[in-house]
């Protein structure tokens, strides 16, 4: 399959004599946009201020209102209804994930010469033709879904310190039955034990006192990573479970925002940030490394999320649910101190990385996202992206095209660039807007389709008879054993 992926191009004039880049993604879960210093953000977040300060900052990049439309987005290039067509996200022992048709920006790296890795959530299907490891991904340490998908009674139901019930032997949430419009896109509601997973084997059954050390596991994974890899190119994707329900700062951040158990998770993540940043730095490899930090979506606000300026929570087409807080950060590349509000997006890392490391996309087949790089390095007189279509599963609900955004169903405008928070509609002063706008929904419609699935829809990658990772006794999927074959 990834044969026909690529064929190699040669490395942008810019870049013909240099060494091509390390690329890093590091993906935060649900952190609102207004969370971190450098978005005006409630906690301080020294090392994130550093890399905004050295960096560049997107304040108009997007990803989705929830998480694995959003990572599928990542991997892919596309726009998630595109490849990933389902009503919200994945759950445990989903009969569908990731079509492995759709190439991962990970194969596209790989077959360029690039050393993988992925650390942390993952959220694109959790068997075994799904997992980071089948995706292209030469490691994998890391949870295969979020850090709530388990029984309550082992803390992935309530936050650091909180009560748990009783546990029931034996007894697990069962699989909801679906609506039939829901039919076929997965199980929504099985709540297995939460597994810790290395390389495609169960390692760990994840209880909450093991979620305390997620964020420092994850952080020393990927800074052996970076320093044993130094010496030829690599991608490393960094994706926190931190900063999802519930919340499991370490004692070192226990109290220290001001701001609960999730302020200091936020403060958790910068020291994550800064331990990584630091490991390039002492490498000597920081001026040849890209390196983009960036959320899945909104925070959610029923949790204590900020998303402030913006309006909305996560699982929202409103700002506050898809425009996320992003830095990419390259000493002596990307200008340092500045910030752009270009349009971008999870699509556009894909086309914008494949770039940088010399690999050509095959124009047989069709992404959503274009190459950035023009954007992080200075203001092109026309931006690489124009317009941007806001999902929500299958529904098309919103377009935005420049300063424009025109939510479909009332037929409300917004000017961004005026009102950010989405306060004002101006639909009847700029009747001319409104009917361009229509016509972007309209031309992405005829492909995508505005509520079902639309004839530019991939088929859904299928694993017959899935089974659990862990089932509710504690014993390991026969494929999937590590450490031990049963975790009690």
């Amino acid at each position: 399959m990834i044969a026909v992926i690529l064929a190699f191009g040669a490395v942008a004039a810019s870049f013909a004599a240099a060494p091509r880049p390390n690329l890093i993604i590091i993906n935060i879960d649900d952190l609102g946009y207004g969370e971190i210093g450098p978005f005006g953000g409630r906690n301080r977040t020294p090392e994130l201020d550093r890399m905004a300060k050295e960096g560049r900052k997107l304040t108009s990049y997007y990803a989705a209102p929830v998480c694995s439309p959003s990572r599928s987005a990542l991997m892919t290039g596309c726009y998630p209804k595109r490849v990933l067509p389902i009503p919200g996200v994945l759950f445990p022992g989903a009969e569908v994930g990731l079509n492995p048709a759709d190439p991962t920006i990970a194969e596209v790296l790989k077959l360029a010469g690039y050393v993988t890795a992925a650390i942390g959530k993952w959220h694109l299907g959790d068997q075994k033709p799904f997992l980071p490891t089948s995706r292209g991904f030469d490691t994998y340490l890391g949870l295969p879904y979020s850090n709530d998908m388990g029984p309550a009674s082992e803390g992935v139901k309530s936050s650091r310190g909180a009560p748990l019930p009783n546990a029931k032997a034996g007894k697990t949430v069962a699989a909801k039955a679906l609506p039939a419009e829901e039919k076929g896109t997965g199980i929504r509601g099985a709540q297995p034990p939460l597994p810790l997973l290395e390389n495609g084997k169960v390692i760990g059954r994840v209880r909450a006192e093991d979620q305390l050390q997620l964020a420092r596991r994850y952080t020393e994974r990927a800074v052996s990573f970076v320093r044993e890899k130094r010496d030829r190119p690599f991608f490393l994707y960094l994706a926190h479970n931190a900063v999802h329900f519930p919340h499991y700062p370490r004692d070192e951040f226990m109290g220290k925002s001001g701001h609960g158990l999730l302020g200091d998770w936020v403060q958790e993540i910068d020291w994550s940030v800064g331990q990584v940043l630091a490991a390039l730095r002492e490498a000597k490899i920081d001026a040849n490394t890209l390196v983009l930090f960036t959320s899945d979506n909104g925070g959610p606000v029923q949790q204590g999320a900020v998303n402030t300026p913006l309006r909305g929570s996560k699982g929202t087409t409103f700002e506050g649910g898809m425009r996320v807080p992003t830095i990419v950060w390259w000493p002596g590349k990307i200008p340092a101190g500045t910030s752009t509000d270009a349009i971008s997006s999870m699509m556009d890392v894909l086309p914008t990385f494949a770039a940088l490391a010399g690999a050509k996309l095959s124009p047989g087949r069709k992404i959503d996202g274009v190459d950035q790089w023009p954007a992080f390095v200075g203001t092109p007189a026309k931006p690489p992206r124009d317009s941007l279509c806001y999902f929500r599963g299958f529904s098309l609900e919103a377009v935005r095209s420049g300063p424009w955004k025109l939510h479909l169903a009332k037929g409300e405008l917004y000017h961004l660039g005026d009102d950010i928070a989405e306060a004002h509609n101006v639909a009847a002063q700029h009747a001319d807007e409104v009917k361009r706008l229509r016509g972007i929904a309209k031309a992405m419609g005829d492909d995508l389709g505005t509520e079902g699935i639309g004839p530019g829809c991939h088929e859904l990658g299928r694993f017959p008879n899935p089974q659990p990772l862990i089932a509710a006794d504690g014993t390991v999927r026969a494929d999937a054993v590590g450490a031990s074959k049963r975790f009690p």
